[in-house]
């Protein structure tokens, strides 16, 4: 029996891991979409944080979605704060297909051809949105045999056992930590859950130890969400405070009532002509605690915002610090790729201030400072890529990343040129013979790059403005060889003035390069123009 209760919670969670994971692939976009544009109020917040914990059945995915919709300026901390309850709500549904599943609902007639369709589109369609919604439906099937696996398991126990009813307060308490402990052992509260209500079914525990070991299973939720937010940024750490703080209310306010609270749920069951069976009974007492949550949580949010925006305040801006990635979103690629591009647009900046100050003749202490920073940051940008790499995405997010990657080599190419010309500027500082024309020259390469920076520039206007420079990139180097040849120009200074030409010049193509990749991101593959800067010069010396 011993055997068959931890194959069948193994089953269940197996079901749940592969149906998260094929929905977050196959709808992936549809879950940027939604939560994009269904926050504007506090009403559609919360529908969609319901509906997308629904549809995923993981309240983590959503969490984490609308963490890192904060992260990215999408999404107001306010906004995100009604997704998450809204993602508490959503994760009831669980319960319901345990009731369902458990309580009469003939399992093995949908069971089998479910895992049996599913692996065939699974296999049919790998890498493509067939081949997830394949593994959702097989996850799904197999979800479906580990609850009635279970549900057999706890029948034999209770043929054998008979608990003693745990009244009192202190049961109460015992049953609340043992719903804590098994969500954190098992990482996740739906099979808590599914524990919980199939204990219940079996008569194995009477209705309220069952009621507060659920309450349990919602509480357990914010040790993961605590974990997760550890060394996490500041977004993320005040959404996972909002999120402990929603389940730690809603679950005090559920221990203080639960008799009168369970009292009226069997009158609710009763007057909508539900099964008055114990796992229907719990099913409904889960939604409805949480609905309490939202209803407890409505004219508190405005003042919840405030308090969590005026706390975990960094000490000071660290720049090589990323801002805008965090661990917990390579869990929903669509999202980890938004925050990838912010984080690269960052690097962009830093990594052409660093270009700006070495054509203006920048200390080099400082040059060395802000290349460090740079490199640091790219490292961070690599880990978090490796990290994502690893995840299941697909194909167009899969493309995106394989921009980003290019734009990365990019910008950290801008750095360490940036950083080589800050070392060769000496000329430039002297203001000796042929320094005025290239002067101008670098003004006109700060103006390309500045373009390159500009959010919304065309690909075919940094395409005009890199031609133009170009060209004169050309003019310029025919006037230092031709001072050099005819001796108005030392031939020493003419080569160092070359070379800083060259750094220049090849530090912007890779900057129009990245700009070029970032502006057309999402498009298609086929459409996607050639960053058609030319090559770097390898005759820059006579």
């Amino acid at each position: 029996m011993f055997g068959t209760l931890i194959g069948g919670l193994g089953l269940f969670l197996l079901g749940m891991w592969l149906m998260t994971d094929g929905m977050k692939t196959a709808a992936g976009p549809a879950l940027e979409r939604i939560l994009a544009n269904a926050t504007r109020t506090r009403w559609r917040g919360l529908a969609s944080g319901i509906l997308v914990t629904s549809v995923v059945q993981s309240s983590s995915a959503v969490t984490v979605a609308a963490i890192g919709f904060v992260n990215a300026g999408l999404l107001t901390l306010g906004q995100a704060l009604w997704v998450l309850f809204g993602a508490n709500v959503g994760t009831t549904m669980t319960g319901w297909l345990v009731a369902a599943a458990g309580m009469g609902f003939k399992i093995e007639a949908a069971t089998l051809p479910l895992v049996g369709v599913g692996m065939l589109l699974h296999l049919t369609g790998q890498g493509s949105r067939r081949g997830a919604l394949g593994m959702t439906l097989a996850g799904f099937g197999i979800l479906f045999l580990g609850i009635d696996i279970l549900k057999s398991g706890f029948t034999g126990i209770a043929s054998q056992f008979v608990l003693p009813a745990s009244g009192g307060v202190a049961g109460v308490v015992l049953h609340v930590l043992a719903g804590l402990v098994l969500t954190v052992l098992m990482q996740s509260s739906s099979a808590a859950l599914a524990v919980a209500l199939t204990a219940a079914q079996s008569a194995l525990l009477p209705l309220e130890a069952a009621a507060a070991v659920v309450i349990g299973a919602n509480l357990g939720t914010t040790v993961t969400a605590i974990i997760a937010a550890a060394g996490a940024t500041v977004n993320a750490r005040r959404a996972a405070a909002a999120h402990v703080l929603f389940n730690l209310l809603t679950g005090v306010l559920a221990l203080l009532i639960l008799p009168w609270l369970l009292d009226g749920i069997i009158a609710l069951r009763d007057l909508l002509a539900m099964q008055a069976a114990p796992g229907t009974t719990l099913a409904l007492f889960h939604t409805t605690f949480n609905l309490l949550g939202v209803l407890l949580m409505w004219p508190l949010a405005g003042r919840l915002t405030r308090f969590l925006e005026g706390r975990f305040r960094p000490a000071g801006e660290d720049l090589a610090r990323a801002q805008y990635l965090d661990r917990n979103l390579v869990a929903v690629p669509d999202l980890a790729v938004i925050a990838l591009a912010r984080e690269l647009e960052r690097m962009g900046v830093l990594a052409l201030e660093l270009l700006r100050g070495a054509m203006a003749g920048l200390a080099m202490a400082e040059a060395d400072r802000r290349a460090q920073l740079v490199d640091t940051l790219k490292l961070t940008i690599g880990k978090f890529v490796t990290d994502l790499s690893r995840s299941s995405m697909n194909a167009a997010t899969s493309l995106k990343l394989s921009r980003l990657l290019r734009v990365l080599r990019y910008y950290a190419s801008v750095g360490q040129l940036a950083h080589a010309l800050a070392a060769a500027s000496a000329p430039l500082r002297s203001g000796g013979t042929g320094t005025q024309p290239v002067q101008r020259w670098l003004a006109q390469v700060d103006l390309v790059c500045t373009g390159a920076l500009a959010h919304g520039a065309s690909a075919a206007a940094l395409q005009a403005s890199l031609d133009q420079a170009e060209a004169s990139y050309q003019a310029l180097k025919a006037h230092l060889l031709q001072a050099g040849a005819s001796g108005a120009l030392e031939i020493a200074a003419m080569e160092a003035l070359l070379e800083c030409c060259s750094l220049a010049r090849r530090a912007m193509q890779q900057a129009v390069k990245a700009a070029m990749v970032l502006a057309n991101l999402d498009a298609p593959a086929q459409q996607v123009p050639d960053s058609g800067a030319p090559a770097p010069d390898t005759d820059d010396r006579p």
